[in-house]
């Protein structure tokens, strides 16, 4: 038999699962994060969820691994000591950066400019020049470049960006930079430009692969680790990353181009959402992504998820393409405070994270969480993970009570407080994938998932008109069935530059077809034979004069007059408006995807319509401003066509679904739940 383990680490739990290709049954566990080694909690949690599925581990042929190694490091600051060779004249390229600065008016009084990741002491110049359209202009000084390099040795660098001007049209003088690099500074990893980003714009290409070697170290090491302790378990099973665009790629790749794993973590429950939304026949959805650290939220349209051409980790953007997801602060774990000066309640974005956790987890934790809320109101029964870990009531009672005293409210009303502040928080993540992307909430279902997710997945469908709120089947691992079900990806760019009237469908193909003969050939050496590959198109696009482009589909074949109509129609809904000036095709794309999992998701046996047999004892809930009687339910009993009427509490092994006062829970043919207004 083969089988395919899906790994996604949390901030609080590292969730499992395995699927069974051939039958599409699975196996799923949950086990508390180890932040100080992440590596620890994927190997001890994949040793214990085969062990309880009687899977061995030569079994095993994929290891599917949605990791925030790459974002914790950017986030932390715990990046190694980048070299940069530039092209000479070009020293303080990220010293100067771009103009913009973020925040709204007056940001630049206060705004703390980063330190960029490259220090100017570190960065030497490289005599040479090529020209815009790839011609050598002056050829590279080879001695006096050897000369430069002793800085960078004397400044004991551990990673070196080479990012020469116009490299991405003739990558010539960075390859044999990087020869020269390798035998004047031997042992320390090399990342050009021209194989992380190809593209015009010089500044966003060196951001981008200074930031690619800021983390490599860090990811190669960890991805080392992993390899061998996965060996030593005695698995042959192939290693492969969720990259931050929802795709995977190989373990090898991975080391050599960490900074496509920046949004790796959140990319795994997209795409686990998209798999769902298939299934269950909602082509809309906006999914809520809620941990015990953050929530992510993205918005998918007619099953895709929407992409960014940027990844932003705290103050670093870069290019690299991902899913557009939005992370706030608001987790299970989020701290509830007053703060003395306000007297205003504040939740988050500080987290009790996994140690010690929130105080009803019994570790030490004394300060009030958004679990804890939940466990005063009777959202959160006592035992979670099937009865395997048990929480603490009182505990949770005393801590919201610190909060309740610092306001003068009673324990009941400080508790609904901290949990209509987390979702307003959540609410405002929801909106900036939506209405401000000129969506209507009210077209999308809204699908919750994470360990928490469905505790407000019903409260978030009623603040955003969003109808049925979707509640997959183990919610608490959906990250990591998205990861487990994802298709290896490859992609190759090119950069364009010419307005419509200057070009033609043949020339555009030409470009196109050359791209995905060098896509395809890439899938293939990871074993993809190119019968089951799919190909995808794009081409950045912009009016002629603009900074900014709008990355667009295109079907093969596709011509260029389809492609302008369908980019005026876009950047109206985007920004309200058009130009009367031609357009310009700015980078042009080419994206190959390996075969789809061998996965279907299984059906679950009939019922007649009461949740009866699922029964596990009636219960009491604070809701609506009073204590109201309600009933718990066990998910793992319930059948297709169940309807559960609210207020109802549905608990299963790695999450718990709450369903408000007036609403309804329908369970469908693939066990998802699907809660509407009564």
């Amino acid at each position: 038999m083969s089988y395919r383990l899906g790994v996604d680490v949390g901030g609080t739990f590292t969730d499992l699962l395995v699927i069974d290709e051939k039958s599409g049954r699975t196996f799923r566990d949950k086990v508390p994060s180890t932040p100080h080694d992440p590596s620890e909690a994927v190997i001890a949690g994949a040793r214990q969820l085969c062990g309880k599925a009687g899977i061995e581990p030569q079994e095993l042929a994929l290891f599917l691994h949605g990791t925030t190694v790459a974002t914790n490091a950017v986030l932390e600051h715990k990046i190694a000591r980048v070299g940069l060779i530039v092209t000479e004249g070009y020293r303080h390229i990220l010293q100067i950066a771009r103009s913009l600065v973020p925040g709204g008016l007056a940001a630049w009084i206060v705004w703390p400019k980063p330190e960029p990741m490259a220090p100017l002491e570190a960065t030497i110049e490289a005599p040479e020049r090529v020209g815009a359209d790839g011609k050598v202009v002056r050829p590279l000084d080879e001695a006096k470049l050897r000369l430069n390099l002793k800085r960078l040795g004397e400044e004991k660098v551990e990673a070196i960006t080479i990012c020469l001007i116009n490299s991405y049209m003739n990558d010539v003088h960075e390859r044999r930079v990087a020869e020269i690099c390798a035998e004047e500074l031997p042992g320390i990893p090399v990342s050009l430009s021209a194989d992380i980003l190809p593209e015009m714009q010089e500044y966003e290409r060196a951001l981008t692969t200074v930031a690619n070697s800021a983390v490599r170290p860090t990811v190669s090491r960890y991805v080392g680790n992993l390899e061998r302790e996965l060996r030593a378990w005695g698995t042959e099973a192939k290693l492969s990353l969720l990259r931050s665009d929802g795709g995977l790629m190989s373990a090898e790749k991975s080391r050599n181009a960490p900074v496509n794993l920046l949004m790796s973590g959140p990319a795994g429950g997209v795409a686990g959402a998209v798999w769902i939304a298939k299934n269950s026949g909602h082509p809309n959805v906006l999914t809520l992504d809620m941990g015990g650290t953050s929530t992510d939220v993205a918005l998918i349209e007619d099953y895709q998820a929407r992409l960014r051409r940027e990844t932003s980790v705290g103050h670093l953007t870069v290019r690299a393409s991902s899913l557009d997801v939005k992370t706030v602060g608001a987790g299970g774990g989020s701290i509830a405070s007053v703060p003395e000066l306000t007297k205003a309640l504040r939740v988050g974005p500080q987290s009790a994270g996994a140690v010690p956790g929130p105080a009803c987890y019994g570790r030490g934790g004394e300060l009030p969480t958004v679990t804890d809320a939940n466990v005063v109101l009777g959202y959160l029964p006592e035992n979670l993970l099937g009865g395997t870990f048990k929480l603490d009531r009182e505990a949770a009672r005393r801590s919201v009570q610190t909060v309740a005293d610092a306001l003068g409210l009673s324990l009941m009303e400080a508790a609904a407080g901290i949990i209509a502040i987390v979702n307003e928080t959540m609410f405002g993540a929801l909106r900036l994938v939506s209405v401000q992307q000129g969506y209507d909430p009210r077209d999308f279902a809204l699908m919750a998932f994470g360990g928490a997710g469905p505790l407000h997945g019903n409260a978030m469908g009623k603040l955003m008109g969003s109808w049925p709120v979707i509640i997959p089947p183990s919610p608490g691992v959906l990250c990591a069935y998205g990861d487990a079900t994802t298709r290896l990806r490859v992609d190759a760019q090119r950069s364009f530059n010419k307005l419509v009237t200057q070009t033609n469908d043949t020339e555009v193909a030409a470009v196109i077809a050359d791209l995905a003969t060098q896509v395809t050939g890439e899938l293939e050496a990871e074993g993809v034979p190119a019968a089951d590959q799919e190909l995808r198109f794009e081409i950045d696009v912009r009016y002629a004069g603009q900074a900014f482009e709008v990355p667009l589909s295109i079907p093969r074949g596709g011509g260029i007059a389809d492609l302008t109509e369908r980019f005026d129609a876009e950047h109206k809904r985007l920004f309200t408006f058009n130009l009367s000036v031609p357009q310009e095709l700015v980078n042009i794309r080419v994206v190959a995807l390996g075969k789809s999992a061998n996965v279907e998701a299984e059906r679950i046996p009939a019922g007649n319509g009461s949740p009866a047999a699922a029964k596990v004892r009636d219960h009491e809930v604070w809701m609506d401003g009073e204590a109201r009687p309600a009933i718990i339910y066990d998910r793992s009993k319930l059948r297709a066509g169940d309807l559960v009427e609210g207020p109802a509490v549905i608990t299963e092994m790695d999450s718990t679904t709450l369903v408000l006062n007036g609403h309804t829970a329908l369970v469908d043919d693939f066990g998802n739940l699907l809660i509407n207004p009564a």
